[in-house]
């Protein structure tokens, strides 16, 4: 049988529901233990709590974290997969962060629950079992890290939460998942074509992310500027277009060096630099914007915090984010 490291991070999945109050919180033991014997049948279970965080608290040190641990397990530990259970509001950035940064060939799988433990349909458990299975499946090795929830396994790179509530909550917009988990086993019908890697042993570098709306100015911008940013990415219009009241902030945080990321805040589609009007994706590009080829706000400030560790030329982050 494979062996598999689980790695538990807290989250909805170790949480338990107050029937008199209705909130939920972590309470006492991890629930998922009394999961691990029918998970023994598919595959001998080393299970860690590295550490025990609702998903809005976890940051770049958790991530790092994480994948200090898992090349430790992957390098000098002889494990064939591992499995990451993570709150579901963050999973998707600590997925693709880990995506991005490791370089191991065996099969790495992060899931979540949208249903505390002892909630009615509670999803915690049969998510597990799946991602169990699929870190045991031959087919998931050199696919980077993968995101299993709700029988569908999907890329760390596009796999995105679009329902506050809703078990179905993960979705690839444009692209789908890329594989199924059923009762009979685990089967993928498409996979990525290429992946990156990037050998990075920090995170010094700050990156905001902000939203463009109608009628904003530059006063954000300007409000950035002062406190000493070193990379900003923007979920702009359309195809990557933006009001013109921003361009002077644009100039300003570019004429300081602070590399600018745009991406739309539509979910399907790329940024293009097609309009030419004041604050169009042609002048913003001419202005050295750099437009990013279809990562959301959130995975491409996650990326550009990444990149920034290799290299601050724009001509160079452009390119990267063009891959």
């Amino acid at each position: 049988m494979k062996r598999i490291l689980l790695l538990h991070t807290g989250g909805t999945i170790a949480m338990k529901e107050d029937k008199n109050t209705g909130s939920v919180s972590p309470e006492g033991e991890n629930p998922l233990q009394e999961s691990l014997s029918s998970l023994n049948q598919i595959a001998n279970i080393e299970s860690e709590e590295v550490f025990q965080l609702p998903s809005p608290h976890i940051t770049h040190k958790e991530m790092f974290l994480l994948k200090k641990r898992i090349e430790q397990a992957s390098q000098t530990e002889q494990v064939d997969g591992v499995v990451i259970t993570h709150g579901t509001d963050t999973l998707e950035e600590t997925a693709y962060f880990l995506d991005l940064t490791l370089n191991a060939g065996i099969p790495i799988v992060i899931t979540g629950a949208m249903r505390s433990s002892n909630e009615i349909g509670s999803d915690g458990p049969y998510n597990l079992l799946s991602s169990v299975k699929v870190a045991a499946s031959n087919d998931a090795a050199n696919k980077g890290v993968l995101v299993v929830l709700n029988d569908e396994i999907h890329t760390a790179k596009n796999v995105t939460k679009t329902h506050t509530s809703n078990v179905s909550t993960f979705q690839s917009p444009q692209y789908g998942p890329i594989g199924i988990v059923t009762k009979r086993g685990v089967f993928f019908h498409h996979y990525p074509m290429y992946r990156e890697n990037y050998d990075i042993q920090e995170i010094k570098n700050r990156v905001m992310l902000i939203k463009a709306y109608a009628g904003m100015d530059s006063t954000l911008l300007y409000g950035l500027k002062s406190m000493n940013i070193n990379g900003l990415v923007i979920e702009a219009l359309g195809q990557g277009n933006l009001p013109p009241a921003m361009i002077p902030g644009i100039k300003e945080l570019l004429q300081h060096n602070i590399p600018i990321v745009l991406v739309s805040r539509c979910f399907n589609g790329i940024v293009q630099d097609t309009y030419s009007y004041d604050g169009g994706g042609r002048q913003l590009k001419d202005f050295g914007v750099i437009f990013s080829n279809g990562l959301s706000g959130q995975k491409a400030r996650i990326k550009l915090m990444v990149a920034l560790e290799k290299t601050k030329e724009f001509s160079e982050l452009q390119k990267l984010f063009l891959e």
